[in-house]
């Protein structure tokens, strides 16, 4: 497996450590371009980095003969102004870079295929992308380019609902919601559960949640689930899945067992790509 570490994707004057990702990829003779998977990290809009998930990242390539990339994005703390909607602009900005300029990148991959997978913080960053947000956080619009490249979303022990989440966990506000999200009587902006869709629609979305889960709570994913089905409408089961039945694993430990990797390759499979088996 070839890995090519600290890629920029942000074409700022001083290069960005934060705005950088690694690339992940098997040699192969095979001429036909495969598509790409894009994990983003989780972390409460605070830590974690990609390096973080490196074994996660070698996985799916191993699983699925994919390449893989698992960017970094600036992160919130009492030191800076990072806040939202610039977690997910980072996002946006990388899946731009990917999708019109990843001529600079090995051409071992088909840049109008991408399959996004998230993790926690991440859900809500790419639900802020994909759904319609415009009118809240116009900078999180994405070019047509982008939304038409999305195959399919996976969202695992996803954050969609800062509201809801405050009512569950109190001690949340002052740990990492005040940071992201500075401090404000309501989140109701914010909520990913109140957006609608774009013009395209034909996304394939899987949403993910663990019965053994104590740091998000499985209410998220339910929200979520719900608000694509009002969404969606009839096209439930051939446009929305969702799996709360079978992790049982905690918030983080559920991204290093065969289950999660399974659950996650399945989905990818009913693309009706070809993959390894």
């Amino acid at each position: 497996m070839i890995v090519l570490k600290d890629i920029p994707y942000h074409r700022g004057p001083i290069r960005d450590p934060f705005r950088e990702f690694d690339f992940y990829y098997q040699k192969s003779s095979d001429l036909a371009l495969l598509p790409l998977i894009c994990f983003v990290h989780g972390g409460a809009w605070r830590s974690t980095r990609h390096l973080d998930h490196s074994n996660l990242a070698r996985n799916l390539v191993s699983a699925t003969t994919i390449p893989v990339i698992v960017p970094n994005y600036r992160l919130s703390s009492g030191s800076n102004d990072v806040r939202h909607p610039n977690h997910a602009e980072d996002i946006l900005e990388l899946l731009v870079f990917i999708t019109t300029t990843s001529l600079d990148l090995p051409r071992v991959f088909d840049p109008s295929k991408i399959f996004l997978i998230s993790h926690s913080c991440g859900a809500h960053m790419l639900a802020s992308i994909v759904l319609d947000s415009a009118s809240i956080f116009p900078t999180l619009t994405p070019p047509s380019t982008v939304l038409n490249a999305i195959q399919g979303i996976i969202l695992s022990e996803g954050i969609y609902d800062i509201d809801r989440l405050r009512l569950d966990f109190p001690a949340y506000h002052s740990w990492f919601i005040t940071e992201a999200f500075n401090d404000k009587p309501s989140y109701a902006a914010t909520n990913t559960t109140n957006l609608g869709l774009r013009s395209q629609s034909s996304i394939r979305w899987l949403i993910i949640h663990s019965k053994g889960d104590t740091l998000v709570n499985v209410a998220q994913s339910e929200a979520m689930f719900a608000h694509l089905q009002s969404l969606y409408g009839g096209l439930i089961g051939q446009t929305v899945w969702s799996n709360t039945d079978e992790l049982t694993q905690e918030h983080d430990a559920l991204l290093s067992t065969s289950t999660y990797l399974r659950i996650v390759v399945d989905f990818i499979k009913g693309a009706n790509y070809v993959l390894a088996a």
